[in-house]
């Protein structure tokens, strides 16, 4: 069934009253501050993640109604200099760059430059002639079928459009991507497109979520659209409106000892990863991942958004395209991340439908994380922001350690 405030079920501006009202009645509804308690435990147990060697370090934040209720760091940037971190840290964010690459194409539907409706082939031509894999086939290629209809720039942003990553599932479709060198950090944006371009869907556009590089690909059409490179566009009109100063897709040399080392569980405990690429600018910049930031900067990102698209008198989108963001933007009859339980699906993020499901996030909390742990939660309902910030390779033991954070603030006792 659709959603109780769904376009498909009102016109536009019935739709607008309907969230409205909802928001009115979230607004009768907001929960208390969070207890003392609670965040005493909350700091028990990540200090314990600390000493037990599972972290190097991490960082929670967490804010309601504008204020800072708590904030704390734990453990190190740098185990082997002794360096820990700081509220000045700068963390490797990699998937919390997909909600940025939201509120670019946003903006650009707002100035009238693309529609989410459209088709992603009316902005890149490349995509004009996709198929579809429908079974396997002999010599690793599957054999193909055409889309049923022509992916839109929606189901690129709800994860519907068909495309894969090549990493989180195995298919020919998958084996292709591998050997295309998709993640070939010496190409550009566009020579990676047009890559994906060759390549068969996974499945039928908006017939089945799956994680994809479909971020990316919306990185792209920015380009393509704006006339900017995407790493430009961001900076021009998200990044340096909002004052977030030390977030790009590089360090410079004054920013570099800020810089968190990433580590890897190992025989003998953590391994350090080395941060040599990120000195430089690259020269693939995409949509997905790749950003760098701090926890200062990325909390002004997500307030931006928790104040429907407004900061300290800047603002960036509508309160009308943040609720489209934050929206189940799935079809029915299209469930959401199979690995996320009790959750929808909006414009590059999740959103919690199922509280217990989803480890007791509150319902209408909007998320996402990179692969190496920090994460974003905010809940509009309760007017509340929570950021982590972590650089853990066992990306398992990150959702383990997001569930421990959830279930600590939010489990009812």
């Amino acid at each position: 069934m659709p959603k109780p405030c769904s376009r498909s079920l009102y016109p536009s501006w019935l739709a607008l009253a309907c969230l409205l009202f909802t928001s009115v009645l979230h607004a009768e509804t907001v929960a208390p501050p969070i207890a003392a308690e609670r965040f005493q435990m909350l700091e028990k147990a990540l200090q314990a993640e600390v000493d037990q060697g599972r972290l190097a370090g991490i960082a929670v934040l967490v804010e309601q109604d504008g204020k800072l209720l708590h904030r704390s760091q734990h453990g190190y940037q740098d185990i082997a200099g002794e360096v820990p971190l700081a509220e000045d840290t700068l963390y490797k964010v990699f998937s919390l760059t997909k909600p940025v690459t939201s509120v670019a194409m946003l903006m650009l539907q707002e100035q009238g430059k693309l529609s989410l409706d459209d088709p992603l082939a009316k902005y890149l031509p490349e995509f004009a002639d996709l198929k579809v894999a429908v079974a396997d086939g002999p010599d690793g290629i599957p054999q193909t079928a055409a889309p049923t209809h022509a992916p839109t720039l929606r189901e690129l942003m709800n994860q519907t459009a068909g495309f894969s990553y090549g990493v989180f599932s195995q298919s020919q479709v998958d084996t292709l991507y591998l050997k295309a060198d998709l993640f070939n950090t010496e190409q550009t944006l566009g020579e990676m497109v047009d890559k994906l371009a060759k390549l068969p869907l996974l499945n039928q556009p908006g017939t089945a979520w799956n994680y994809s590089l479909s971020v990316d690909i919306q990185a792209r059409v920015v380009e393509v659209v704006s006339g900017q490179p995407y790493e430009q566009f961001l900076a021009e009109n998200i990044f340096q409106p909002l004052g977030m100063k030390d977030t790009g897709y590089h360090v410079n040399a004054e920013q570099a000892p800020q810089l968190a080392v990433s580590y890897k569980p190992g025989d003998n405990g953590l391994e350090p990863q080395d941060n040599t690429q990120y000195l430089t600018k690259p020269k693939l910049t995409q949509g997905g991942s790749g950003l760098i930031s701090s926890m200062d900067d990325y909390l002004r990102f997500a307030r931006m958004l928790l104040n429907g698209g407004e900061l300290d008198g800047v603002r960036l989108l509508s309160a009308e395209s943040i609720n489209e963001m934050a929206r189940d933007q799935l079809p029915p009859e299209v469930d959401g991340p199979n690995w996320a339980p009790g959750n929808r699906f909006g414009l590059n993020v999740a959103i919690v439908e199922d509280s217990a499901k989803a480890g007791h996030l509150p319902v209408g909390t909007y998320w996402w994380w990179g692969i190496q742990g920090p994460w974003m939660w905010v809940d509009p309902s309760n007017n509340r922001i929570v950021l982590g910030m972590m650089q853990n390779t066992d990306y398992r033991h990150s959702r383990v350690v997001h569930g421990t954070v959830s279930r600590i603030l939010f489990e009812e006792r």
